[in-house]
């Protein structure tokens, strides 16, 4: 811990123990930043330059500057505010009509000091409260900052690997065409041109009938593809295929994901449908993967293709980062779509900090349904929240390590918060 931390933590103690703090003087309702333009003995201008006063009616209960700046402690003026010093916890202002109305604003109770109000300063004890909350909320950011960390290491390490996969899967792809090019050249070299018309022309035969065979194979199975792709997004995801368990080879009820390769079909230009399954949903999700905004050093990689869910009293929400939200009744009924991944869209200076989802299902008579997801700092990755703050727009909070920043020392984070 630095010396600098040590002797703000002895001084907070101190003043909260010993009540040994001097405060300095100034008019009652001043803040410290402005006790410059109140000096005693002195005419005083209003802060607004309005016009120039005899010091002796500031605080007179007399409204004379046109901002209420010579009247800080009484609710002389409308638009005035009053300054609690609050000693202890965080200065704040109040409107001066609050100042004695008998209702206490100010912890250490100066805004009623002359309405009778029974009042204690709580100061002291909202200040140790909120202490400790900035304390668990530093070591939250820390242990969180500290995941962020192997998460970005981890993120690297699975780009690069994902990036070496896909170039060895496309070169086997490249592989497996010249193959093919190959052999349809031999066999058209292979030709005897001496075999008897008979055979040439039954073979033409038999080829034509196996071309039209195959062409018509190659219809079923574009047809069969554009069925299977549920999202119509030009590949078939393990997950589509898993959803048609008409497919299931051992009619055990499920597909598992080593039966869904096996049935991974590429397109090779002029030519039949060729089974490749090391590149189909492989090949085009590797490519959608790595092309994906996964934030300044991919730490939020590890979210894609996880789902979290949160449930409430009448539904189940699924966040599914960088694809889908929906929204699911408890006691039966269909899935909603809560929109689909658009882009990251929190301010210019915190860009990831906030996810947008939109174009999901159509709300009736009205727009369609989207969800904003506001990240926040945390150690675990959890749904915290749902809401929907306006007819068919949704909210969600969310905690990831991936979003908490390098944490700021204890006297950073508690600066600010007492004035004496």
């Amino acid at each position: 811990m630095s010396c600098a931390l040590l002797l703000l933590l002895m001084s907070l103690a101190l003043a909260m123990g010993t009540g040994a703090a001097v405060e300095i003087q100034r008019p009652r309702g001043v803040p410290l930043s402005k006790r410059q333009f109140y000096e005693e003995n002195k005419p005083f201008t209003c802060l607004d330059g309005s016009s120039t006063i005899p010091f002796d009616r500031v605080n007179d209960d007399y409204c004379d500057c046109r901002d209420g700046s010579d009247e800080p402690g009484t609710a002389a003026c409308p638009n005035g505010s009053f300054h609690c010093t609050n000693a202890g916890f965080r200065p704040t202002f109040i409107p001066s009509s609050r100042i004695n109305d008998g209702i206490c604003d100010c912890c250490d109770t100066t805004d009623e000091y002359n309405s009778g109000a029974t009042c204690q300063n709580t100061c002291r004890e909202m200040g140790r409260k909120e202490r400790e909350s900035l304390q668990i909320m530093a070591e939250i950011t820390k242990e969180g900052f500290l995941l962020k960390q192997q998460l970005i290491h981890e993120a690297k390490r699975g780009q690069e690997d994902k990036q070496g996969k896909l170039t060895e899967l496309q070169g086997s792809k490249k592989g497996l065409e010249e193959k093919v090019e190959a052999l349809r050249t031999v066999k058209e070299t292979a030709e005897d041109p001496e075999k008897e018309a008979k055979e040439r022309h039954l073979k033409a035969w038999e080829e034509q009938k196996e071309l039209i065979r195959m062409e018509k194979d190659k219809t079923r199975m574009a047809e069969a593809f554009l069925e299977l792709d549920d999202d119509a997004d030009g590949y078939v995801s393990v997950a589509e295929l898993q959803s048609h368990l008409e497919l299931d080879p051992d009619s055990d009820g499920s597909l598992s994901e080593t039966e869904t390769q096996v049935r991974c079909l590429i397109f090779l230009p002029n030519q039949s449908l060729i089974c490749d399954p090391e590149c189909i949903s492989i090949c085009r999700n590797l490519e959608k993967e790595i092309g994906f905004d996964f934030g300044p050093s991919a730490e939020f990689a590890y979210l894609y293709s996880q789902c979290y869910e949160l449930s409430t009293s009448e539904y189940i929400y699924r966040l599914c980062p960088f694809n889908r939200v929906s929204q699911k009744p408890k006691f039966g009924g269909s899935e909603t779509n809560l929109g689909l991944w658009g882009q990251w869209a929190g301010p210019e200076d915190n860009l990831y900090s906030v996810m947008k989802y939109d174009h999901g299902q159509g709300c009736w008579q009205g727009p369609n349904r989207s969800t904003t997801v506001k990240l926040t700092c945390g150690k675990e990755t959890v749904v915290t929240s749902t809401s929907e703050p306006s007819r068919c727009e949704y909210l969600m909070e969310f905690t990831t390590p991936a979003v908490c920043q390098e944490p700021a020392s204890l006297d950073e984070v508690l600066h600010g918060h007492t004035e004496l």
